[in-house]
């Protein structure tokens, strides 16, 4: 009776064995992923990749099968500013915030902000307002499919531009000779007031700025404070050029489009969290960063209506003149022009100068 047990307990055994040998297992869907950022997580665009984006991804994928293993390289450990682009492009990694500022030939109509200055200083409207039309036009999201990416979201919304210089500013002619450093089409914004237009960047301001390469920089308060501006460059006049975009989410186009829905989404809705969080931050820390450079001796002046339109209307119209040079090349320099002013105009903007009307 025994040995008949077991048998029978020997046989089930090999049974089961055999059923387990011939069943695929059912594996859950592990994916590697590398993100990139150019600069360091000081910046709040990129600490919310690591503190917003990629939670709010691993947290929408939770019951789907899948999962992904995040590398994240960031402050130039992978690709400097201005190349994670070509970083997302070329396979590199999956996904980049990717500074559409710093690469104004592969990205030039999401440039469009930096050619219309003193529109609005909203940098939430302006990012919403920014995730919206590339949803809505197809001659957008263009730019970035030409060039492998998919774009995601999470549009990087910049606070109201300011200048921080080593000399106080009364009038524009205080700026005459003066060398001041901005980022990519920002430059443009100095023409017409007597400055020597610099392009930078804000891992480079500080010692541009103390070594005397620089009499100031454009820049924004958020940004400012972290990277100890005010120490070099005490002061600070609210000038007015307005919030602007500088740049979003966007994936590898082929790696994307390999990943399953339930993946796709997951990276959509995450950049959606990234911005919204993104820009809670923002704009609880900009006067509160003003106010903290001022009480470590920086000194903050904001102009009037006059000053501004006394630049605005000494600057050539750089804006018809991108549209223009974008028309020439074949690109909707003209219509993504128009489209991002009306929008601006029907959010309630009053722009002291209505770039594409003239």
């Amino acid at each position: 009776m025994k040995n008949k047990l077991l048998s029978t307990v020997l046989g089930l055994s090999l049974a089961i064995g055999g059923l387990a040998l011939t069943t695929p297992a059912v594996e859950a869907d592990e994916i590697s992923a590398t993100i990139v950022a150019g600069h360091p997580p000081v910046f709040r665009w990129v600490k919310h990749a690591s503190q917003t984006f990629i939670p709010a991804v691993n947290a929408a994928l939770e019951g789907s099968g899948h999962s992904i293993t995040w590398s994240e390289q960031y402050g130039g450990s992978l690709a400097k500013v201005g190349d994670e682009l070509e970083a997302v492009e070329e396979g590199l990694a999956e996904v980049g915030l990717v500074s559409s500022l710093f690469d104004p030939a592969k990205l030039s109509v999401q440039n469009v902000t930096y050619f219309t200055p003193f529109v609005h200083s909203d940098s939430t409207l302006v990012s919403e307002l920014i995730d919206s039309l590339h949803l809505s036009d197809a001659q957008l999201r263009a730019s970035w499919e030409e060039n492998g990416l998919e774009y995601l979201g999470g549009a990087i919304g910049i606070d109201d531009y300011l200048l921080m210089t080593t000399f106080p500013i009364n009038s524009i002619a205080d700026l005459d000779g003066k060398k001041i450093g901005a980022p990519g089409p920002a430059v443009n914004w100095l023409k017409g007031t007597g400055a020597v237009g610099v392009s930078g960047n804000l891992t480079t301001y500080y010692n541009e700025i103390k070594t005397g390469v620089y009499d100031g920089v454009v820049v924004f308060a958020s940004a400012a404070l972290p990277g100890k501006l005010h120490e070099v460059a005490p002061h600070i006049t609210k000038v007015g050029f307005g919030a602007q975009y500088a740049g979003g989410l966007a994936a590898n186009k082929d790696w994307f489009d390999s990943q399953p829905e339930a993946v796709q989404n997951a990276l959509r809705s995450a950049a959606e969290a990234h911005r919204v969080a993104y820009h809670k931050d923002l704009d609880e820390s900009v006067e509160k960063f003003l106010g903290i450079m001022q009480s470590q001796g920086a000194t903050v002046t904001e102009v009037d209506q006059a000053f501004r339109e006394q630049w605005a209307g000494g600057m050539d119209n750089v804006a018809k003149q991108w549209a223009a040079t974008l028309d020439g090349e074949g690109k909707p320099g003209t219509a993504v022009l128009k489209t991002y002013m009306d929008a601006m105009r029907s959010a309630g903007a009053t722009p002291v100068r209505d770039w594409d009307k003239e």
